[in-house]
């Protein structure tokens, strides 16, 4: 039996890794076994541990690989809108989809480790990961207003609450709701909009 090239256990390695990083957003970190990922692609358990030294390992570039195509998406929506503005609503539009809601093998990985990061005691490497991961995210979607992490919060949340009632009526209102509320203007702009039209908002109704 010949020996695996160089060159095979490295596409090996990265089919191990493209797979994991799919599987463990739809199943969770727990919810496959290293048998059952390495059969996924055709390779048996000992293939595994010639590539990693646990599965912790495999984790961490896991979701350093679905974080990297998330920083691909990101990047698309910029070059497809040009404006910046324009791409995030793009993304807004797209994370709030039903597709995306039911896809979460190919979704956001903010959303598709999630449960895992609050439950599991990871590794630390894990976790650093994960968190260098959620930052950059919130930058790509921050405003003069903030820093993005409000935006991400309620995004996650909102696909997660979908997720998890997806078959009923509650999960689309939940996408359609959250969408409602991050593209109406803001509070901010209603009020300027208020004091140039010269209407009276409420508070200073109530003062007079």
């Amino acid at each position: 039996m010949s020996r695996v090239s160089q060159a095979q256990a490295l596409e090996n390695r990265r089919r191990a890794v493209a797979a994991a990083s799919q599987l463990f957003r739809e199943r969770g970190v727990n919810g496959i076994s290293v048998a059952d990922l390495m059969k996924s692609i055709g390779l048996t358990t000992g293939g595994f541990y010639k590539q990693f030294p646990s599965k912790e390992a495999l984790i961490t570039e896991a979701a350093q690989a679905a974080f990297g195509d998330l920083d691909l998406l990101l990047a698309s929506f910029d070059t497809d809108h040009g404006d910046h503005d324009t791409a995030r609503g793009a993304l807004i539009d797209f994370y709030l989809s039903a597709e995306h809601r039911d896809q979460p093998g190919t979704g956001c990985p903010t959303a598709g480790f999630a449960g895992d990061m609050a439950r599991e005691a990871t590794a630390e490497e894990v976790r650093e990961t994960y968190a260098a991961g959620v930052e950059e995210f919130a930058a790509w979607l921050s405003t003069d207003a903030n820093d993005g992490l409000p935006m991400v919060a309620t995004l996650v949340g909102a696909i997660l609450l979908a997720r998890a009632t997806a078959g009923t009526e509650l999960s689309e209102k939940i996408l359609e709701s959250t969408h409602k509320a991050l593209t109406a203007p803001s509070s901010t702009q209603r009020s300027q909009h208020q004091v140039g039209t010269g209407a009276s908002t409420p508070s200073s109704r109530h003062r007079e």
